[in-house]
C-alpha cells in the first residue's frame, strides 16, 4: 500500500514538474518575443512633452513618498507627473509639488463626492475644503482657475450621471480598473512583473468600449477631454512606462515652476494632448489638426462649422499601424498616406484612434493611441443641455 502511495506521489511530482517546464517555456517564449517599439518621427512645430496622470503617494493610499515617486519618474524619462492624492483637497500633497531632479511634479486632488470620484487639477490652493457635492466641488475648483476630471466612471466608485457641472475631462482608460477587470486572464503572466512588467500590464488592456461610448455621447453636447490614467498606488516604475499623456506646448517647457505648471495645465485644459500605451511603442510624433482656409485648428479646439474642414492625421513613422477617424462615435474610412487627409463636409466631433499592427502583447481591439477631439459645431449648438443619464 505504501509502495502504491509512493508511486502516486512520484507521478504527481512528474506531472507537476512537466507542467512547470511547459509553463516556464511558454512564459519565456512570450518574454523573448516581447518588444517595445520606438519611432523615428520628427518633432513638429509643437513642443511635445510626456507625462503620467493620476498617481497616489504615502500622503494618501500610495506606497511611496512624493520625492521617491519623482525620482522614479525622472529616471523613467518623463517630463512631468501629476499627483492626485485623496482629499478635498490634500493640502500636504499640494505642498509637495515642484521641480524634482529635472522633473515637473504637479499636484491635484482626487475627491470623494456624492457622485463618485472627481479629480481636480490646476486650482489655486483653497482656504477651505471643497464640497462633497459633485456639482458644487466642480464649480469651486473652476472658480480657482482649475478644472475637473471624472475618475474611473464605471469601476470602483462608479459615477452617477446628472446635470453637467463644467467637468473638463473623463478617464477613458484607468490601469487600476483594467487590472481588476481582467485579473483572471492576466494571472498566467503575473510572474513577468519581476522581469518585464510591461508585458502583463499590456496583456490586461482591452478596448474601454463603455467609457468611449459615454465620452462620445458627452462630446455631442460638451467639450470633454479623454485621459489615460495610471491610478498608481505601487508598481510606479512599470506604470510610468505604460500609459502616458503626450502634451503639445507652443513653447519649450519653462524653467520657472509656476510658468511651467501653467503651460502644462493650460494645454491639458484645452485638450492639446493625446494618450498612448507607450509600453507597446513610444508614440512621439503623432499629430491631429484641422485646417479651414488659412486657419489651423489644433486638437481640442472648437470652431463653428460653415465650410469644409481639412483634417490631418500624422502618424509616428517607422511602425506598422492603422488609424481610424471617429466622428460622433462612428468610424470613417481614411485615405492612404501619412499624413492622412480627410475633408470633413459635415459638422461633428472628430477624434482619432490608432492601432498598432506590430507584434505586440497589446490586444488587437485596444487602441494604442487615442487623440482628443476637434469639435466642428453647428451654428445653433448650445452647451447647456443636461448630461445623458445613462
Amino acid at each position: 500500500m505504501s509502495m502504491q502511495k509512493t508511486k502516486n506521489k512520484r507521478k504527481l511530482l512528474i506531472l507537476f514538474l512537466g507542467f512547470l517546464i511547459v509553463y516556464i517555456s511558454w512564459l519565456s517564449f512570450h518574454l523573448i518575443r516581447f518588444k517595445s517599439y520606438k519611432t523615428d518621427s520628427k518633432v513638429s512645430s509643437f513642443y511635445e512633452i510626456v507625462g503620467v496622470y493620476h498617481i497616489h503617494s504615502t500622503l494618501s493610499d500610495g506606497k511611496k513618498e512624493p520625492d521617491e515617486i519623482a525620482h522614479i519618474a525622472a529616471r523613467s524619462g518623463l517630463d512631468f507627473i501629476i499627483l492626485t492624492d485623496h482629499g478635498e483637497p490634500n493640502f500636504a500633497s499640494l505642498k509637495a509639488k515642484g521641480w524634482k531632479e529635472g522633473l515637473l511634479m504637479l499636484s491635484g486632488a482626487e475627491m470623494s463626492v456624492n457622485r463618485g470620484h472627481l479629480v481636480g487639477l490646476g486650482f489655486k490652493t483653497p482656504s477651505q475644503r471643497f464640497s462633497e457635492n459633485a456639482e458644487k466641488a466642480s464649480h469651486q475648483v473652476n472658480a480657482l482657475n482649475g478644472y475637473t476630471i471624472i475618475a474611473h466612471p464605471y469601476s470602483k466608485t462608479s459615477w452617477s450621471w446628472g446635470k453637467y457641472a463644467g467637468y473638463s475631462g473623463i478617464e477613458i482608460i484607468n490601469a487600476d480598473s483594467m487590472l481588476k477587470k481582467n485579473i483572471v486572464p492576466v494571472l498566467p503572466f503575473l510572474p513577468a512583473l519581476f522581469i518585464k512588467p510591461e508585458l502583463p500590464l499590456l496583456k490586461m488592456l482591452d478596448r474601454p468600449e463603455k467609457n468611449l461610448r459615454k465620452w462620445d455621447l458627452l462630446n455631442r453636447s460638451y467639450k470633454t477631454y479623454g485621459y489615460f490614467s495610471t491610478d498608481a498606488h505601487l508598481l510606479y516604475k512599470p506604470l510610468f512606462a505604460f500609459l502616458r499623456l503626450h502634451v503639445l506646448l507652443i513653447e519649450p517647457l519653462a524653467s520657472d515652476f509656476e510658468v511651467a505648471e501653467n503651460q502644462v495645465y493650460s494645454a491639458l485644459k484645452k485638450g492639446r494632448f493625446f494618450n498612448a500605451a507607450d509600453a507597446a511603442a513610444y508614440a512621439t510624433g503623432f499629430r491631429f489638426w484641422g485646417k479651414s482656409g488659412s486657419t489651423k485648428i489644433p486638437m481640442g479646439a472648437s470652431i463653428q462649422f460653415d465650410s469644409p474642414v481639412t483634417l490631418n492625421i500624422q502618424l509616428p513613422s517607422g511602425l506598422r499601424q492603422k488609424a481610424y477617424l471617429i466622428c460622433n462615435g462612428k468610424s470613417l474610412p481614411l485615405p492612404p498616406g501619412n499624413p492622412a487627409i480627410y475633408v470633413a463636409t459635415q459638422p461633428g466631433v472628430y477624434r482619432v484612434e490608432v492601432f498598432l499592427k506590430e507584434r505586440t502583447p497589446l490586444s488587437r481591439n485596444c487602441p494604442w493611441i487615442i487623440s482628443n477631439p476637434i469639435f466642428l459645431r453647428e451654428k445653433n449648438h448650445e452647451q447647456d443641455q443636461p448630461c445623458p443619464s445613462k
